[in-house]
């Protein structure tokens, strides 16, 4: 079970019926994670209810602190972000694309000094098994369409695998509920003035037999995030 008394670091999962993916999941972190000081954060559900599986059940057999939560992937995130204890705080997506073993290079990025240390699939060591030359082409016109207006350098954008330091997360001020959570994200630091570092990091193919958003939806939402956080 995660150390959780003092947590040094917070893991923010959401999730919605991943029976099949918690144990390999959480298993991998709580190998990694082993003598570290640290919590899990299961925030479960959407519009739609919670999980009708055995998520919830599976990450309470892991110490996993459960909350829920009734809108998108951004509503999870905030919740679990603004509930977690750490100094360092992690989010993670439940699908099996995200490494464990790389949870030790995100910290290691805060712990350094920076605010926001993103995962990205485009670094040199990095890489993905599960994007489409469709979703690629998408992915970098979101990247220069954010770098162009508001002056950043990334090379990836919609990404959830990061961390961020606590006083980082609370000076971005995030509100997006739904899938422009992570676009929102980068687009604070930036305007922000947040400390911020890409590390490489490998996208596996996701677990779940089909994919829970609907491209199109998501592209219009992260698109109209990016412009409506000008000015």
């Amino acid at each position: 079970m995660p150390k959780s008394n003092n947590p040094r670091v917070s893991i923010v999962i959401p999730t919605l019926n991943e029976e099949r993916n918690m144990v390999p999941l959480l298993s991998g972190i709580k190998k990694v994670m082993d003598g570290s000081a640290y919590e899990l954060i299961v925030v479960d559900g959407s519009r739609d209810g919670p999980s009708t599986d055995r998520t919830v059940g599976i990450a309470k057999r892991y110490g996993a602190r459960i909350l829920y939560a009734n809108e998108g992937k951004g509503l999870a995130l905030l919740k679990g972000l603004r509930a977690a204890r750490g100094q360092v705080l992690v989010s993670m997506d439940a699908d099996l694309s995200h490494k464990p073993n790389e949870l030790r290079l995100l910290i290691a990025g805060i712990e350094a000094g920076y605010d926001l240390c993103v995962g990205s699939r485009f670094l040199f060591g990095g890489g993905t098994s599960d994007m489409t030359r469709t979703r690629m082409v998408v992915n970098k016109t979101f990247v220069f369409l954010v770098n162009t207006i508001y002056g950043s350098k990334y090379t990836d954008m919609c990404y959830g695998y990061r961390s961020f330091s606590r006083s980082g997360f609370r000076r971005m001020k995030l509100k997006e509920l739904g899938l422009g959570i992570e676009a929102e994200i980068n687009i604070k630091a930036q305007k922000a003035g947040l400390r911020i570092i890409e590390v490489p990091s490998f996208e596996k193919k996701r677990a779940a037999e089909k994919a829970k958003v609907i491209a199109w939806k998501a592209g219009f939402s992260i698109l109209s995030t990016i412009f409506k956080n000008m000015g």
